[in-house]
């Protein structure tokens, strides 16, 4: 079993930067592949950055590409998701998401262990 809890949210306007962080529970989080997923009012779920169990992987939506950065820290158990140049299309709740795979996955169907999720928004 593992509990997600995202911080670093918050209003940030047009072309500045958050850093969202995931803190897993348990011992086992270096075996569990990583996602940032996002979803906005009226829309799907999906998937915006994946990094594999050791952090040599990763998994980028064109759409962020260039601007966001996943990474993890396996000592502390846990992720994050640097985001920069944010534009107003990247305001959503966020959520981290664990995958038992332990590979790079945009597939939702994949992730085993979800969070509650942070807002993000932006304004223009």
């Amino acid at each position: 079993q593992v509990q997600l809890v995202e911080s670093g949210g918050g209003l940030v306007q047009a072309g500045g930067s958050l850093r969202l962080s995931c803190a897993a529970s348990g011992r086992t989080f270096s075996r569990y592949a990583m996602g940032w997923f996002r979803q906005a009012p009226g829309k799907e779920r999906e998937c915006v950055a994946s990094i594999d169990w050791s952090g040599s992987s990763t998994y980028y939506a064109d759409s962020v590409k260039g601007r966001f950065t996943i990474s993890r820290d396996n000592a502390k158990n846990t992720v994050y998701l640097q985001m920069n140049s944010l534009k107003p299309e990247d305001t959503a709740v966020y959520y981290c998401a664990a995958s038992g795979g332990a590979l790079v996955t945009r597939a939702i169907g994949l992730y085993d262990y979800w969070g509650q999720g942070t807002q993000v928004t932006v304004s223009s």
